[in-house]
């Protein structure tokens, strides 16, 4: 019996080994190495030299950092909760009323923007709304003046916002339509049966039912959002000033327009602090009902 259980605690080390060393080589040694070059002075062409906590203290002292992490966070409040609400109501509505072809076709459409390249996207809505894209000229043939959507301090971080979420919302809508359809329908026939329309039925079977997957979403869309560069760098470039710079794109900037490596990935090293401590909290909040149940 005991060879047995060798035996198949062997084979199942085997069986994930291949997993468990892409994961050491591509996520854990990388987070070691970045943590030890966040106390050296590094620009790649020459050997890191330790500096202790140097860059741990620009870090407090830069200015443009507390921006990028204002900026960050802001938009990680501007774009996760929108997404959320709008794939779970987008998904209960298909799943409700169209369990058919119209259905598929519909999902499939939203989730085209998940799939095109960031890039891509940020240059064609770059164009939509630039002064004189389309946008501008939708409103001035109905008599409104035109806006610098990306040009103002105060509509260009929120531009970014709502087409981030217009990408992102087809994604969980799929992850939300698969979830409702893993619920019984014998709990919605029993509730129909007790008289139950069709908003008691998605706030008291469908929402409680989907503890576990709004865990899921609302995670990875914070990782998501924190992550943002793509279209910060192609249609704003962080500016105008600092209203639209983020975390990656000042770790971009540290990376490979100042070289300096060290700086980099202290930068990183507080983001995954934070992203860490946002998602404990998450984890503490969202799954505090279903321990009590």
């Amino acid at each position: 019996m005991t060879k047995l259980l060798k035996r198949e605690g062997v084979q199942g080390f085997l069986y994930i080994l291949p997993s468990l060393i892409l994961i050491l080589v591509f996520s854990v040694i990388p987070i070691f190495m970045s943590l030890f070059f966040s106390f050296t002075k590094y620009n790649v062409l020459q050997s890191p030299v330790l500096v202790g906590l140097a860059n741990y203290e620009r870090i407090f002292k830069d200015k443009f950092i507390f921006a990028a992490i204002q900026n960050t966070l802001a938009y990680v409040i501007l774009t996760v909760p929108v997404q959320t609400i709008l794939s779970l109501l987008f998904a209960s509505v298909i799943a409700e009323f169209f369990r058919n072809r119209f259905g598929y076709f519909v999902k499939s459409v939203v989730f085209i923007p998940v799939i095109a390249s960031a890039v891509l996207i940020g240059t064609v809505w770059f164009t939509i709304l630039s002064p004189r894209g389309v946008l501008n000229t939708m409103l001035n043939v109905i008599g409104l003046k035109s806006v610098n959507w990306l040009g103002s301090k105060s509509t260009a971080l929120l531009s970014i916002a709502i087409i981030s979420i217009w990408k992102n919302v087809g994604y969980f809508l799929v992850i939300y339509y698969a979830g409702i359809m893993d619920i019984p329908d014998s709990i919605f026939e029993a509730a129909k049966v007790d008289g139950a329309n069709s908003v008691q039925k998605f706030l008291h079977i469908t929402i409680p039912s989907l503890a576990n997957v709004n865990y899921l979403v609302i995670t990875l869309g914070t990782i998501w959002s924190f992550q943002v560069f793509d279209l910060v760098h192609t249609m704003t470039g962080g500016g105008p000033g600092t209203s639209t710079s983020t975390l990656v794109l000042s770790i971009y900037n540290a990376a490979f327009k100042e070289y300096n490596m060290g700086y980099a990935t202290a930068i990183a090293m507080l983001m995954l602090l934070i992203m860490m401590l946002i998602s404990y909290l998450e984890k503490k909040i969202l799954t505090k009902g279903e321990r009590e149940l």
